[in-house]
């Protein structure tokens, strides 16, 4: 898909599409990534406290990267997922 298909898709679908990709594929680093800016997103989106626990909690956190497709949070990590599918057009 190209990046203007890219852009017009929800957050959600965005991230279903990156985190298939990247468990299909065995890659780790990428969800290595999605982990580490998950918590600065949740700021973002106006859950602050969600953050300090992200931080303590490594449970927190695989959690928030399998649901972090969803609503405020999902819009935050748009940039991550857009860019991750650009790298991978085939996902």
């Amino acid at each position: 898909m190209d990046a203007n298909g890219l852009e017009s898709l929800p957050a959600n679908e965005l991230h279903e599409r990156a985190v298939r990709y990247a468990v299909r594929h065995g890659d780790l680093g990428f969800l290595w990534e999605l982990l580490k800016v998950i918590p600065a997103a949740e700021a973002a989106s106006g859950h602050a406290n969600e953050t300090a626990n992200d931080l303590s909690k490594v449970s927190a956190l695989l959690s928030d990267a399998i649901a972090a497709g969803e609503g405020k949070l999902g819009e935050a990590l748009r940039p991550v997922y857009i860019d991750y599918l650009r790298k991978h057009p085939d996902a």
